[in-house]
Order: C-alpha cells, then structure tokens, then sequence
C-alpha cells in the first residue's frame, strides 16, 4: 500500500497498492478489500471489495466528505492487513 497522492487533497486522491505473486492460490486472485475511516473510526467508503490478480493496481477517490484527517485500510483474505492516513483540505 502507498502513501495516497496528493496528500493533501482536494477533492481526489490516487491510492496505489500491490498484489504480490499469488503462486499458491489456485485461481491467482486474492480477495482485497480498501477502506476509508474517519478519526472516529467509523467508515465513509469502501474503496474495493473483490477479488484481484497479482500486479499493481490503483483506485482514485473523489471524496464527498468534510475537511479532514482520514485513514485508508487495506486487507487481504490471507490476513495482511495496513492502513496509512491522509488529509482533506477543502
């Protein structure tokens, strides 16, 4: 997972991340979720919800929420979990 770009932002960010080579998933898919949370902890979007061949991928998020600090978590279904933070200035 990359660290969002522009960060700040106003109104779109470019979230990058990668999949690594799944050699041992039968189908070459893992199941990936990203999700975006306010400071409270309470999620605003989920970014992606499926499942993705290895490689890099990229989702831009067009935020339609107020000014403010916001964390982005990525997880897989293998148990990898990690989340960076990223601001909005309106």
């Amino acid at each position: 997972l990359e660290q969002n770009w522009p960060n700040p932002f106003n109104p779109e960010t470019i979230i990058r991340y990668q999949i690594p080579d799944l050699g041992s998933s039968p189908l070459g898919e893992m199941l990936v979720r990203l999700r975006v949370y306010n400071m409270l902890g309470q999620e605003v979007k989920t970014l992606i919800n499926r499942e993705l061949n290895e490689g890099i991928h990229q989702v831009i998020w067009n935020a339609e929420v107020p000014s403010g600090t916001y964390f982005y978590r990525l997880t897989t279904n293998n148990g990898f979990v990690v989340a960076k933070k990223m601001i909005l200035m309106k």
